[in-house]
């Protein structure tokens, strides 16, 4: 063993004075081999962060992977024991949603039905209906008809919930403050908006009026903060308990449809199965209550393991030019160098250590060119993430991957050993009478 690691150790040294001596000529091997070892770092790296941003964008939608949630119809009862279940619990958290219009009251929303802003229209058919993911109900919360006068008042999603969501969804805070669920039940709901209702009360003045269906008066809401949920449509977060305050314990309202979600830590088993049951004394049928877990991740990955494996494939191909050049380069330079290692096997040098000599310099090379690669795709990635930082909010967040810098590794010495291979079996073929030739 020790012997070996000798001649592994003079075999680097032995070409790492190689390179220094021809440095034009590694230089140029560098210049063949770069772009295809670049080609593997980039293909890897544009997967791992299109990968993250696509999983980044799902944990806002439907959660982190491993967590476990239900959607349960919005009624009265299913809602009451939610809260009262979940309520103080780390691990839980209940999201009731439903529709409230902040604003002049009487009127029209500029949104009806809380469509995006950008988009003409409502959500839903006309004639006093909407409809959206939560079902259909009259374009007015309260059941009235609605008037055709139209005003300033925003309509938008209403979440309430009874712990803080974002150990479940990463929600990005943009301004202000998020909820703070350790204080006492405030009198003025606090609401926490994202990004497109955001837009609508910074393009229209309407009045601090929140009307929702059910409520005994309508409050004042403060909008403390501002998030970004990755939701196209106007929403806004509160305490469930600040809400409560204006809603009468058993409000005559109707079913939310599935306006009703759970979102439980992998490890609240216990705590699953009495909410189940508790569901189902107040008449909640089995067959609606199924809990699944989020595997976001695993979709991902399968989607775009064939996308990876094609550029991958077209990346190779790249790099096998870069091969080729190393191949040229290192039968040019084992000709140049016939007497050197025939006199070296004169001298007692073995076969094996002139081999390991001329695929020590491609393997240095090969080991460079990476790190020449991983460096540049490092400050390429980091310049676009202070660039696109707006646009794309994860890239000013987002890290150089080390499945990227692994990839240009093998990649490089992959090159390095096919393209010093063929030099180094013609310099351990160099017969001893060469120099007495020379």
């Amino acid at each position: 063993m020790i012997r070996l690691s000798g001649r592994f150790r003079s075999a680097l040294i032995i070409g790492g004075q190689g390179i220094r001596a021809r440095k034009m000529r590694t230089f140029l091997s560098m210049v063949s081999l770069f772009l295809g070892v670049l080609a593997v770092v980039v293909v890897q790296a544009g997967a791992e962060t299109l990968e993250r941003a696509q999983l980044a964008s799902l944990e806002l939608q439907v959660g982190r992977d491993g967590t476990r949630q239900a959607y349960l119809p919005g009624s009265p009862g299913s809602i009451r024991v939610s809260n009262e279940t979940l309520a103080d619990r780390p691990d839980a958290v209940a999201v009731a949603s439903r529709q409230a219009i902040i604003g002049e009251p009487g009127v029209v929303p500029v949104n009806p039905g809380g469509a995006p802003f950008d988009q003409p229209g409502g959500y839903g058919p006309a004639g006093g209906m909407y409809c959206d993911q939560y079902g259909c109900r009259p374009m007015s919360p309260g059941g009235e008809a609605a008037p055709a006068v139209p005003g300033q008042a925003i309509e938008l999603v209403l979440h309430t919930l009874t712990g803080d969501i974002r150990q479940f969804k990463p929600f990005r805070r943009v301004a202000g403050q998020w909820l703070d669920f350790s204080s006492a039940p405030a009198l003025a709901p606090r609401l926490v908006v994202n990004l497109e209702a955001a837009k609508g009360f910074n393009r229209h003045r309407v009045p601090a009026e929140m009307r929702i269906d059910g409520a005994t008066a309508n409050p004042t809401p403060q909008i403390i903060g501002v998030i970004d949920d990755g939701n196209p449509q106007p929403s806004a977060y509160t305490r469930a308990d600040d809400l409560a305050n204006w809603l009468p314990e058993s409000p005559a309202a109707a079913d939310y449809g599935p306006g009703l979600q759970v979102m439980m830590a992998p490890t609240a088993g216990e705590l699953e199965r009495l909410l189940v049951l508790r569901l189902a004394a107040t008449g909640v049928p089995a067959d609606q209550i199924h809990f699944e877990t989020v595997r976001a991740r695993e979709d991902i990955e399968r989607n775009l393991a064939l996308t990876r494996w094609i550029f991958l494939g077209m990346a190779s191909l790249v790099l096998l030019i870069g091969v080729a050049g190393i191949l040229n380069v290192g039968l040019a330079t084992v000709g140049e160098r016939v007497e050197e290692f025939a006199l070296r096997r004169a001298v007692g040098t073995s076969r094996l250590l002139l081999a390991g000599i001329v695929l020590a310099e491609t393997l240095l090379t090969g080991l460079l060119t990476a790190a020449a690669a991983i460096g540049a795709s490092a400050l390429a990635l980091r310049a676009a993430g202070t660039l696109f930082a707006d646009r794309a909010p994860f890239l000013a967040e987002m890290v150089f991957p080390w499945q990227a810098a692994v990839a240009g590794v093998v990649a490089g010495l992959a090159a390095g050993l096919l393209g010093g291979l063929v030099p180094a079996i013609r310099a351990a073929r160099i017969p001893i009478a060469t120099v007495m030739r020379a």
